[in-house]
């Protein structure tokens, strides 16, 4: 059996009952085959990035998985297919985006999967949640560089 990484999932939704979806979205990605959440960010509040819609509620969750890294990725499309994700367009608002940010201290570049996830050190709605997780992959200087960007912690 392959050996147990640590990955952190960004967790995202402005559609609908935006905080129930990233609740349930943490739960489900605790029930995924060989994975256990390891740790839950609070939930948080933030514009629109590069977006449209209503606010966005975030959080990060740290998890122990033995699933490869593209097995983990599909796995988590199939919760936002669960959860009624559609993609008419780049950016569009979202009953629930997850996004694989970190796993491991591995590098990936593939047409399917860039990690670490190329845009999250730009993103405060990124960093404050993964701060709280896994507070060794983000630097002072980090935080303070997106220190302007609007988020607050609910």
């Amino acid at each position: 059996m392959r050996e147990p990484v640590i990955a952190c999932i960004a967790l995202g939704a402005n559609l609908g009952d935006a905080k129930q979806a990233v609740t349930d979205a943490m739960a489900a990605i605790h029930r995924l085959p060989a994975t256990r959440v390891q740790a839950r960010s609070r939930l948080w509040r933030s514009a629109p990035v590069e977006a449209q819609g209503p606010d966005f509620i975030n959080a990060v969750v740290r998890v122990e998985t033995r699933l490869d890294a593209m097995a983990l990725l599909a796995a988590l499309q199939g919760i936002e297919q669960a959860a009624g994700r559609e993609r008419p367009y780049v950016n569009a608002p979202r009953t629930l985006d997850l996004d694989l940010l970190l796993y491991g201290d591995g590098c990936i570049a593939s047409p399917k999967l860039t990690v670490p996830h190329p845009r999250m050190m730009g993103r405060a709605f990124v960093l404050r949640p993964l701060a709280e997780v896994a507070p060794g992959r983000v630097g002072t200087a980090q935080l303070e560089a997106v220190a302007g960007q609007v988020i607050e912690a609910m």
